[in-house]
């Protein structure tokens, strides 16, 4: 559930940062929800507190972010990827020794009029339309920098991994199924560009690697649907586990709000096996994390209580411009593993506003969750966060169900600049008008947001 008070603590916050001029700040204001991770309202439970309003001083601005103490590593886990904890609470995730922080993105390069749902999706790592020999989308998108949807002589092909190497991105998040990945193509993305990879399963969330019929849905308590998921994920992490590009597992996607499968009515089982999952894992492979991609913090509780051998909550949350509020909180009370937000962003369209207002806004919402993630990174805030995947890289025009046409259907209410979710329009770049996709890129501003924010790492 969605709660107003803690919305607005959270709105209140991210205004006194914005403005400090102000010179005010909001301390030991919270309110905590027992039994507020499941769906049913009528059961909650609340403690508040609405803090006050204090003056900052000079002296309080300077040494504000000043470092705690860690102490002591408590926690240890992994192998060349690692994942850390402190006595502080601080957790830290490692590669190669090095400390790694997640500048992710969800990359799934679809060409305008494909989509899955008509089964005409193509494998974005074997396409070549023009049959040059060059796959399409990493290695021959060009940036259309005057948005005339023509390929004028100074705009040269670049490709997207070139692309997304200069905005900083260091891992992208992919499914090993149903499409089949193309190792060559990740070993490119990796020794030539940095990228690493996220590499998921989606554990019988839509169906897939279940067995089940999508009209049947994956069941968590069916022996054969678990024997059949169980055998995809050892599948994944046989073949994948020791090549260099993988960063981590990641486990389902939102599985517990359903679709076609049952983890929204019975999320214990979901969560059981989940960490049985996770515990075959890591009889195979001892050098990689493992996560989960949940839907936001629903059952947060029982995952706490449950997964013991999942390293990693991942979340994918769309809670508004403001961040991510009380989660860093939630997890480190109900779980205390690090968080990794598997999902975050915002349409670049708005119903009655202008092309230049949405991009604005979108920029502005890309901005605001970043921080949000930085202001909990090792040493700050809650300490609990390892960074954040964007979702996405380029707009797919199939999610309306109109794959050759670029909706601008509100498909759902949310925290968005005209209070609906185009899910058509997420992407940090779009293809224009669709006359040369998969090629065309025309980057949005938050490209160039996180370009700026990300220099420094």
């Amino acid at each position: 559930p969605w709660y107003v008070g803690r919305s607005a603590i959270s709105r209140i916050r991210y205004l006194l940062k914005k403005h400090p001029e102000l010179g005010l700040k909001l301390e030991g204001a919270y309110i905590k929800v027992i039994n507020g991770f499941d769906n049913d309202v009528s059961n909650d439970i609340f403690i508040i507190n609405p803090g006050r309003l204090k003056r900052v001083s000079l002296w309080d601005n300077i040494f504000k972010n000043k470092r705690r103490k860690f102490g002591k590593v408590v926690k240890e886990r992994g192998g060349r990827v690692k994942l850390i904890k402190y006595e502080s609470g601080d957790w830290q995730l490692l590669v190669e020794g090095r400390p790694f922080i997640i500048r992710g993105i969800t990359y799934s390069p679809t060409r305008v009029g494909e989509s899955p749902d008509e089964g005409t999706l193509a494998n974005w790592m074997e396409q070549d339309i023009n049959n040059n020999g060059i796959i399409d989308a990493p290695f021959e998108a060009w940036v259309d920098e005057n948005r005339n949807n023509k390929k004028d002589p100074k705009e040269k092909n670049i490709g997207d991994f070139q692309l997304m190497k200069e905005m900083g991105i260091n891992c992208i998040r992919l499914y090993h199924h149903p499409l089949k990945p193309n190792k060559e193509i990740l070993r490119r993305l990796y020794q030539e560009y940095g990228i690493m990879v996220i590499m998921g399963d989606f554990l019988g969330k839509y169906a897939i690697g279940s067995g089940a019929s999508w009209y049947e849905g994956t069941d968590y308590t069916n022996p054969e649907h678990q024997k059949n998921m169980l055998e995809s994920v050892k599948e994944m992490v046989e073949e994948f586990k020791d090549e260099p590009y993988i960063l981590m597992w990641l486990l389902g996607n939102e599985n517990v709000y359903g679709i076609a499968c049952n983890a929204d009515k019975n999320p214990k089982a979901f969560f059981k096996f989940l960490d049985r999952v996770a515990k075959e894992i890591k009889k195979i492979d001892k050098d990689h994390p493992i996560a989960v991609a949940n839907g936001d913090t629903l059952y947060l509780d029982i995952f706490g209580k449950l997964c013991p051998n999942v390293d990693i909550f991942g979340v994918n949350a769309y809670r508004g411009k403001y961040g991510f509020g009380s989660l860093w909180y939630d997890v480190k009370e109900f779980a205390d593993k690090p968080v990794m937000i598997t999902e975050y962003g915002a349409p670049s369209y708005a119903d009655g506003y202008t092309e230049e207002e949405a991009e604005d806004f979108q920029a502005e919402y890309h901005r605001g969750c970043w921080q949000d993630i930085e202001d909990n990174l090792f040493g700050r805030g809650f300490g609990n966060a390892l960074g954040g995947i964007i979702f996405e890289w380029l707009d797919e025009w199939w999610k309306a169900y109109e794959p050759s046409y670029h909706d601008t259907k509100g498909l759902f209410s949310g925290p968005y600049l005209d209070g609906y979710m185009h899910e058509e329009w997420l992407g940090i770049c779009s293809q224009g008008d669709g006359s040369d996709s998969p090629f065309l890129r025309q980057l949005k501003k938050a490209y160039f947001v996180y370009k700026e924010m990300w220099r420094k790492y």
